[in-house]
């Protein structure tokens, strides 16, 4: 399916274009409604709903789901997967499209969860409650080096951040991460941004700005690792599968995080659909369908052939 085709008015696609954009810098309290009204549609309209049991729980007050695939493939592994929407927007409902998919396509459980939202709560709220996660899965008695951090977009940044703070803080780390068109610079400078700026059906620059200095605030030194991983330490760093879209402004952001994995040794895939735009994968389409299916070979791959 060329990305010319792509049926803008589909109610999905409409949906999730009006979670990613806004008119200007400025997040209002309409913007927010709006997206936040949005991303529940677009969890009603994408998510799957066979195939998998899913189990509602609580983390310190963190609403949660356990997503489970009906065939289980290996009960030891879990992932912990966290949604994307800019950091300002998004629920469970939106989470379980991914969530589901993921579930289905490697058989294994998917834990999600509510990070709170900026801008009621900004930098380090979300980053707080990915590791609180993290650590209630550590005490329930999973090993780390059979969990798998997953995220998409904002969500690829927060896994991002917290794998970088487990391995800082000499942790134990994941077995490796899944990022669907992962937000790695929050200087919004890279060269994708002008290049795609026609072609992206999905994001715009004043989108991302106007999240960005929602989440962190507008005198925030853009460039700091602790907001924008692609500028932080890659050493000792998990295998890692980056999918991304041809179409999309984040394109620059998932190309040279894989550089800068290899670069500090470590291992990184890079999935670049011609087709693809920002989380194509959350469509209900045959292209979708394809990149779960490689999500799942390679989980296989670092799973069973390491």
């Amino acid at each position: 399916m060329a990305l010319l085709k792509l049926n803008l008015n589909d109610p999905l696609m409409i949906a999730i274009k009006a979670v990613n954009s806004i008119g200007g810098k400025s997040l209002t309290e309409e913007d927010l409604k709006r997206q936040r009204s949005a991303m529940e549609r677009a969890g009603k309209l994408a998510a799957p709903t066979s195939d998998v049991t899913v189990d509602e729980f609580k983390v310190k007050n963190i609403a949660c789901e356990w997503v489970r695939p009906d065939f289980a493939h290996n009960p030891q592994y879990v992932i912990l997967y966290a949604h994307g929407g800019g950091y300002t927007c998004g629920g469970l409902g939106y989470a379980r499209i991914l969530a589901a998919k993921l579930a289905v396509a490697t058989g294994f459980s998917v834990v999600s969860f509510e990070y709170r939202l900026a801008p009621e709560h900004k930098y380090p709220a979300p980053l707080e409650d990915g590791m609180k996660i993290w650590n209630y899965l550590m005490d329930k008695g999973y090993s780390s080096d059979k969990v798998l951090l997953a995220g998409d977009s904002a969500g690829g940044n927060l896994v991002l951040c917290m794998t970088m703070k487990l391995i800082r803080e000499e942790l134990l780390s994941p077995k490796g991460l899944i990022l669907f068109s992962p937000w790695t610079d929050m200087t919004a400078t890279a060269k994708s941004y002008e290049k795609y700026k026609e072609k992206d059906p999905i994001l715009t620059k004043e989108y991302i700005e106007g999240v960005r200095d929602a989440f962190i605030g507008e005198d925030a030194d853009y460039a700091d690792s602790k907001y924008s991983p692609l500028y932080g330490d890659f050493t000792s760093f998990p295998p890692t599968l980056i999918m991304v879209g041809r179409n999309e402004l984040l394109l620059d952001d998932s190309v040279q995080l894989q550089k800068k994995i290899k670069n500090a040794g470590g291992e990184a895939i890079i999935d670049i659909e011609k087709d693809g735009w920002h989380v194509y994968q959350q469509m209900p389409l045959p292209i979708a369908t394809r990149a779960m299916k490689r999500v799942a070979d390679y989980v296989s791959k670092i799973i069973y052939m390491s």
